[in-house]
């Protein structure tokens, strides 16, 4: 994602977010957000976009075979949940005592 300007997104690891389209989509199941990609605008879910990977045997791993793990994700695929309502919300930004914060719009509560 080669943009003029970088671009800005909501959501930030660690937070807990819904998966709402895809193999892996559940609108009632959060889940935790392991890493942002922001250059490619893509997001690592636990337990969301499993891929299986061949591995050769090597001096860590004697056996090698298959090892299952997740794979980035683009980040318009998931949406951050909101704990207060217990389901997914958009996200606005708000200045509070002069510092950017996340807003839930939903519950209208501070996202820390």
């Amino acid at each position: 994602m080669s943009n003029r300007f970088k671009a800005k997104f909501n959501i930030k690891k660690g937070d807990a977010v819904v998966v709402i389209t895809g193999d892996d989509k559940d609108l009632k199941k959060p889940r935790t957000v392991l890493e942002v990609y922001p250059d490619e605008a893509k997001i690592l879910v636990e337990g969301a976009n499993i891929v299986t990977r061949h591995t050769k045997p090597s001096a860590q791993n004697t056996k090698g075979g298959l090892v299952k793990k997740e794979a980035p994700m683009a980040i318009s695929n998931v949406m951050l949940w909101d704990a207060k309502k217990g389901e997914p919300t958009k996200v606005k930004r708000t200045r509070e005592n002069g510092k950017l914060v996340r807003v839930s719009k939903k519950s209208g509560e501070v996202i820390k």
